[in-house]
């Protein structure tokens, strides 16, 4: 945590514990103020990657493990349906989520699964109509999906990997993050943020709601 006069106080290094080297991914706050963040392995080891969440007090639990490489956690506006990509293996999970806890009401269940070819599932946002936004790393294209499960549309854009998507609440934009570095056969848009018009626009975004005063000890239970 970043405080007014700049000092840095850590919450908590949860893979500081963990059995191989791995750092800290992709994360949001959902509309409770809790912030969420997945993990994974610098050399992609499979299953070490896990899904934190940091709640207002500063207590840091883990949620899920077994991931590889936990990527765009995203809510609907909610705050009872998470969404959650495993980029190696191609899937996009989705749990159920007690608002007023933050505890999972049941274990994940995949909401689609992309086969060779169609990318991988990267950073990912909601929109208005509940309707799930996925970047594809490696294909080049946004997906949009339906609440129940089918695909609605896909965005082609001008940059082969794709990173996460961020839509404007009052505009039906869409922008889109891309990677360069470490890319083999970069475009020109490559490494640019690009902006796209859409059908839906986006909800507004929430932020960790630390408690009041300082906050607790950080933990993982």
């Amino acid at each position: 945590m970043l405080t007014a006069d700049g000092a840095l106080e850590w919450l908590d290094r949860p893979e500081d514990r963990t059995g191989v080297p791995s750092r800290m991914n992709d994360g949001v706050a959902d509309p409770a103020g809790r912030f969420w963040a997945g993990s994974m392995a610098y050399d992609g080891t499979a299953g070490a990657g896990s899904l934190y969440r940091t709640d207002p007090d500063g207590t840091v639990e883990r949620v899920l493990d077994g991931l590889t490489i936990a990527n765009g956690p995203a809510f609907t506006a909610d705050g009872t349906t998470l969404y959650l990509a495993d980029t190696a293996v191609g899937t996009i999970l989705r749990c159920r989520v007690d608002p007023a806890s933050g505890d999972l009401v049941a274990g994940p269940e995949t909401f689609a699964r992309l086969r060779d070819g169609e990318g991988s599932p990267d950073g990912m946002t909601v929109d208005q109509e509940g309707c799930l936004w996925v970047a594809m790393w490696g294909a080049g294209t946004i997906r949009r999906y339906h609440p129940d499960g089918h695909l609605l549309h896909t965005l082609t854009v001008p940059a082969p990997h794709p990173t996460s998507v961020c839509l404007s609440p009052g505009d039906n934009r869409l922008y889109v993050t891309t990677a360069r570095r470490g890319v083999k056969n970069p475009t020109a848009a490559s490494g640019a943020v690009l902006s796209l018009p859409v059908p839906a626009g986006g909800t507004a975004a929430c932020s960790w709601r630390v408690g009041h005063g300082s906050a607790a000890p950080a933990q993982r239970r």
